[in-house]
């Protein structure tokens, strides 16, 4: 694995270190002690798929309040999206800010998303597959989420989604 920083405390991009021979390659997705030697992910509680069938179907802005906060690893299998990340960390100097990086099955790339982001995606292709591994369990009492079109961000969408859920549609305005 090959893990590069970004701006935002936490934040990392993941990018396979691939060993290839004549039968292809192999490539470690996710290592406890590489991860746990740099402070990120090292405690597996879920591994989730999302196949998603229509291009442009947004899924977001999610994430979970104490104590079930979560770390996410999240790459796309198959297909493509626009990954996108909010900073809520109050303490930070990128509170409110966003990040976005584009995951597809050629770039393999994954992106490690510390406690205190809200996360989601926009699906570029039709038939895309995203997969994340996370440290904590889904907890409904502590889910919580922004709109995409929310004022107090800036998301940068290439097009306007053509598929949300009602739930990601009606989360109320940051306070």
């Amino acid at each position: 694995m090959i893990i590069e920083n970004t701006k935002f405390e936490g934040l990392c991009i993941s990018k396979l270190d691939k060993k290839k021979d004549n039968r292809g390659y192999f490539a470690r997705f996710y290592c406890f002690e590489e991860f746990k030697n740099i402070g990120l992910l090292n405690n597996i509680a879920q591994a989730n798929i999302s196949e998603n069938p229509k291009k442009l179907t947004f899924r977001g802005m999610h994430y979970q309040v104490d104590p079930y906060q979560e770390t996410k690893i999240v790459t796309c299998l198959k297909g493509a999206i626009i990954d996108f990340v909010i900073d809520l960390r109050k303490e930070q100097p990128t509170f409110m800010k966003s990040f976005q990086l584009e995951l597809n099955e050629e770039n393999q790339t994954a992106l490690v998303i510390p406690k205190g982001f809200a996360h989601g995606y926009l699906t570029l292709k039709k038939d895309t597959r995203v997969f994340y591994l996370v440290d904590e369990p889904f907890s409904p009492k502590s889910e919580n989420g922004l709109r995409w079109d929310d004022p107090s961000f800036d998301l940068k969408l290439p097009e306007p989604p053509k598929v949300i859920s009602d739930k990601d549609a009606s989360w109320k305005d940051f306070q």
